[in-house]
């Protein structure tokens, strides 16, 4: 018999979303016999105590008694339970210098780490994340900023709305002004950009039109990593060489910086990956784009004027390309730049109702019954006090 443990979210602030929703956790136990699931109380959870008690669930502050634990943000050290399995994002393998420490902690305590970051099919594509609502927040950000900045109109963020229903509805009738988007990326939080795009009817043009003509309507075009990065040599574009050499590599970028409005962000960005741009060419007269939705906020990362995460409470601040530093949102001569870490805490219910649908189809089965694809082997940072093979590179990360 397995006990797995839904954690109360310790890092803050506060994040609302959780691995299983209630149902959900009724479900596991059913499709799963000798299952047992314990909740740990939590004041903020978007499923409160109750919803699970009503169903049967135990809801208890020990959860010493868990084999499995499953948050959704970093655990900190001090909550940390020795020797069990923890499923969580530990934003660890890309050597985040802010998550050194737990990952040292993980291993000093005999921890079993899975990162969800890590699960993924043999063709080497995620099974399981909140990017789609990652995508869809960040692209709701760029109208509501678009609005914000112009005078235009003006709508709720998500976090002022009961779900994703609500959030579209807003649209419900809204004229759109003209205006030209770029959107680069080609995984789960592009593809949520484009949903609400295409929900929204905005057009998609081709590179060439975007590059060269002027529209009376919003328009977008969607890049991904070999329409705006080529190889110094000249040499045929190879994505597989890109990731692993990108030193290799620079960008060209420049077209769709002159020609955009609105840049959203949505790749997947490594160390030593160029920029989109540089400080000097945002200082150039070309440079068109005036609001940036930078949906995975990376530290430094592709966008010089990504210089800090913010928060959902204040989610926005002006960037002065030529004093090179923040100020305040919605001037007239600044840029607007999003930079939210956490984009799908703002619609919790969704997010977690499509999270918990991924883990216990896809996830689970492999985790309580057999790894006969090694899916769970192959997403194991930790065991044993040591890093596993395929995470040996951490090794200087943590000395």
């Amino acid at each position: 018999m397995k006990t797995i443990g839904i954690i109360r979210e310790g890092k803050q602030p506060a994040d609302l979303r959780t691995p299983l929703t209630p149902l959900q956790c009724v479900e596991l136990m059913q499709n799963f016999p000798g299952t047992k699931v314990i909740v740990q109380p939590s004041p903020f959870r978007c499923f409160n105590d109750e919803s699970y008690i009503k169903l049967g669930i135990e809801v208890n502050e020990d959860i010493s008694s868990c084999d499995i634990l499953l948050g959704v943000k970093e655990v900190p050290t001090t909550e940390i339970l020795a020797n069990k399995t923890y499923l969580f994002f530990s934003h660890t393998i890309k050597k985040q210098a802010h998550n050194r420490n737990l990952l040292r902690h993980i291993l000093k305590n005999n921890i079993t780490l899975i990162d969800y970051e890590t699960l993924v099919w043999d063709a080497g594509n995620r099974i399981i994340g909140f990017g789609r609502f990652a995508g869809l927040v960040g692209t709701h950000y760029a109208f509501l900023m678009w609005g914000k900045k112009y005078g235009f109109y003006s709508l709720k963020p998500a976090n002022e709305c009961a779900d994703l229903a609500e959030l579209i509805g807003q649209y419900k009738g809204l004229q759109l002004s003209p205006m030209k988007i770029v959107l680069c990326g080609d995984g789960r939080v592009a593809h949520g950009c484009l949903e609400l795009l295409r929900k929204l009817k905005i057009h998609q043009v081709s590179q060439e039109e975007f590059i060269e003509n002027d529209y009376n309507e919003p328009v977008y075009v969607h890049l991904r990593s070999e329409d705006y990065y080529e190889r110094k040599d000249g040499k045929a574009w190879d994505k597989s060489d890109f990731y692993k050499h990108p030193e290799d590599y620079i960008s060209s970028f420049q077209p769709y910086y002159q020609r955009s409005d609105i840049l959203l962000n949505g790749i997947f960005w490594k160390q030593d990956i160029p920029m989109f741009f540089t400080h000097e060419e945002m200082k150039s007269s070309n440079f068109r784009i005036k609001i940036i939705s930078d949906i995975t906020c990376d530290i430094p990362g592709p966008i010089p004027s990504t210089i800090r995460s913010t928060t959902i409470e204040k989610p926005f601040y002006g960037y002065n390309s030529f004093l090179e530093k923040e100020v305040d949102a919605f001037l007239p001569n600044s840029i607007d730049v999003q930079a939210v870490g956490n984009l799908p805490c703002e619609l919790p219910v969704d997010a977690s109702n499509e999270f918990g649908e991924q883990l216990i189809r896809h996830v689970l089965p492999y985790l309580l019954l057999e790894d006969n694809e090694n899916i769970i082997s192959n997403a194991t940072i930790a065991t044993n006090g040591k890093l596993t093979e395929k995470f040996e590179y951490l090794k200087d990360y943590i000395a």
